[in-house]
């Protein structure tokens, strides 16, 4: 019976899968197409920036895969009859719903899998590609132009341009704070890089100011190294080069936001971050979700048949969105916790699933 079940599902599972990255792709395509198309890009780059942005709809895709296969496999059982003579035979409901629960399952751990290791990588390729064609380079350049503070010393960094090994930085100045409010003294750096956690600069020219703000000296040095916020790694310093939490995995974007608590950025940058982070586990586990909810629906309705069937799970996947997309702004305002918001049509979803599943099985 499982194996029959299960037959049943990797049909529709791939079709919608595969459907939902094709009209990914072809929308992805669409919003960038007048930049694309006025830069005059050439069809590789255009090629390597739509495919690699695609995965970035992993999180989404495999959900609405699953209910759209739950829906449908389940539906033509129903319609069939199937389900009828599994029961009179003396199945249970719940034993009957265990494989498919299972494949959702199997999903969420699949899912969750490609969103922390294939998706990131990939994302950002794609975004370098971007600015590679908007930027005309050839290389794939990291968005430039950012600050950090460090909350312990005050001292704030900027950085003009990074290179694409990551490390390398262009046009770097480190202001140091006095006592008086004004800044003290402020490091202008042609070139610097990261060994450890040690920002090394180079070919310095080294400018200092009295109690007032007023000029007081200047001096060159070829090489001054200074510790980074929080003795940071190159990677953890460069992390706000692209704020782009989808070339994250969770374990990056969880320092990221430890980065923003630890400097005291909080409101809606801070909410974001949680939000985008308890979104790492909790959308893949909307697999497990989807395939609770579309049983009792495809139970109920199955016998309308398959149109009835593809209609449901547009609309349930739509009503899941518009849930996630509201309680996603609570959490990022402050009116809810980020994490619960995250989770939250997942339980409410979830809940109405089991709801359902126990009043048919009475």
């Amino acid at each position: 019976m499982d194996a029959y079940l299960l037959r049943e599902f990797v049909g529709p599972f791939c079709f919608a899968f595969a459907a939902f990255l094709l009209f990914w792709g072809v929308n992805i395509f669409y919003i960038a197409a007048d930049y694309i198309i006025n830069a005059h890009a050439p069809l590789f780059l255009v090629l390597r920036f739509v495919i690699f942005r695609i995965p970035q709809s992993i999180p989404l895709a495999f959900p609405f895969a699953a209910l759209f296969a739950t829906l449908l496999a389940i539906g033509r059982l129903a319609a069939d009859n199937e389900l009828n003579a599994l029961r009179t035979a003396g199945i249970s409901l719940w034993r009957i719903c265990l494989t498919p629960l299972l494949f959702g399952t199997a999903a969420f751990a699949l899912a969750y899998t490609m969103n922390e290791f294939i998706a990131p990588p990939s994302v950002d390729l794609s975004t370098r590609s971007f600015y590679q064609i908007i930027y005309h380079t050839a290389s794939l350049p990291v968005e430039p132009q950012f600050f950090r503070k460090d909350p312990d010393t005050g001292n704030v960094f900027y950085v003009a341009q990074v290179m694409p090994d990551n490390r390398t930085m262009l046009g770097v100045q480190v202001f140091k704070p006095g006592r008086s409010g004004y800044y003290n003294e402020v490091l202008s750096a042609k070139k610097a890089h990261v060994e450890g956690a040690t920002l090394i600069l180079n070919d310095v020219v080294d400018t200092r100011f009295n109690g007032n703000g007023e000029f007081a000296a200047q001096a060159r040095t070829s090489t001054l190294s200074i510790g980074l916020p929080l003795g940071e790694t190159a990677a953890a310093f460069m992390s706000s080069t692209n704020s782009d939490t989808f070339t994250m995995n969770s374990k990056a974007l969880s320092q990221q936001v430890r980065f923003l608590q630890a400097q005291g950025v909080g409101g809606t940058a801070l909410g974001t971050m949680q939000v985008n982070l308890a979104n790492k586990s909790a959308l893949p586990f909307a697999c497990f979700v989807a395939v609770l909810i579309a049983l009792p629906l495809a139970i109920r309705f199955g016998k309308k048949g398959r149109t009835l069937g593809i209609a449901l799970s547009i609309v349930a996947f739509g009503m899941y969105d518009l849930m996630l997309t509201a309680a996603a702004a609570f959490g990022r305002n402050g009116i809810m916790n980020p994490y619960l918001a995250s989770w939250t049509p997942n339980i409410i979803f979830g809940l109405a699933g089991l709801a359902m599943l126990w009043w048919d099985e009475r």
